[in-house]
């Protein structure tokens, strides 16, 4: 797969104003033609100087049906999305435009070399971890880290249970608004079940929706209530990070950052510990 690291390596040709000359930066041409837009890779004098650089070689990457043009504007620096509409799109390369004029291309395209992320969330209410990941991807924020996630977002409705955690969520009988029953069954996680220790005793049933108690792959992250549980660790004899539940935005991106660098670090073959 060729994914140019950064669109200042991709540069348009339309004409040859400086005649056998390109942009010192430039790695990678596009330039038009009759029957459609081909990729170039191009070798610029490194021992020149100025702006343009006078072109040492030049070899076709794709042309013709090989190549396809993506019809939206995009943002280029969400290289995961990037990636999947390459994969979607059929051909052998896809070329993108931002939002600013930019360009890139995917030729080849092969998720194998992006790092899978696994999350673990509950719903509802809205699962934060999950949708807050998902809105800090769009802004390209992980692009450089070449990640992708793959979301197991719980739906505690399914427990059926007789009291969920808070009235937030919309259900009838919760924890923080009603009254236990000693027949109740009760969905919760760790701290709901001391409170509901703390309060009724015992006797009553707890069913577990901690994010963390159903980790079954890694590297992952996943959110949880208890302070003391948040950084890096196993869990599960499983590797990754845990968040606190109303984690902030750039609380949740730094922990990606940290269980990224941890695992590459011992090239996934270890905790990253």
């Amino acid at each position: 797969m060729i994914f140019p690291a950064h669109c200042k390596y991709v540069g348009m040709v339309t004409g040859t104003p400086c005649g056998n000359r390109a942009y010192f930066l430039s790695r990678y041409l596009i330039r038009e033609t009759a029957d459609g837009p081909e990729v170039l890779e191009v070798e610029t004098d490194p021992e020149g100087t100025g702006l343009m650089r006078r072109v040492l070689s030049t070899r076709v990457l794709a042309a013709g049906d090989e190549v396809y043009r993506y019809p939206d504007r995009v943002n280029v620096h969400d290289r995961t999305f990037l990636l999947g509409a390459a994969l979607r799109s059929g051909h052998r390369c896809t070329i993108f435009s931002g939002h600013d004029g930019q360009t890139t291309f995917v030729l080849d395209p092969d998720p194998s070399g992006f790092l899978r992320i696994h999350v673990y969330d509950i719903t509802p209410p809205r699962p934060h971890l999950s949708a807050t990941l998902q809105d800090l991807e769009g802004t390209g924020l992980f692009g450089d880290l070449e990640v992708v996630f793959e979301h197991h977002v719980r739906d505690i409705r399914e427990i059926e249970a007789d009291v969920y955690p808070c009235r937030v969520a919309g259900f009838a009988r919760t924890l923080d608004a009603d009254q236990v029953q000693p027949s109740d069954r009760v969905a919760g996680c760790l701290t709901a079940r001391d409170l509901v220790r703390e309060c009724y005793g015992e006797e009553i049933t707890v069913e577990n929706t901690c994010p963390l108690e159903v980790v079954a792959d890694e590297p992952f992250i996943a959110r949880c209530c208890r302070s003391e549980r948040g950084g890096l660790g196993r869990w599960n004899g499983k590797f990754g990070a845990v968040v606190h539940w109303g984690a902030s935005p750039r609380d949740i991106a730094e922990a990606v950052v940290r269980v990224t660098a941890a695992w590459r670090d011992r090239d996934g073959k270890g905790s990253g510990c």
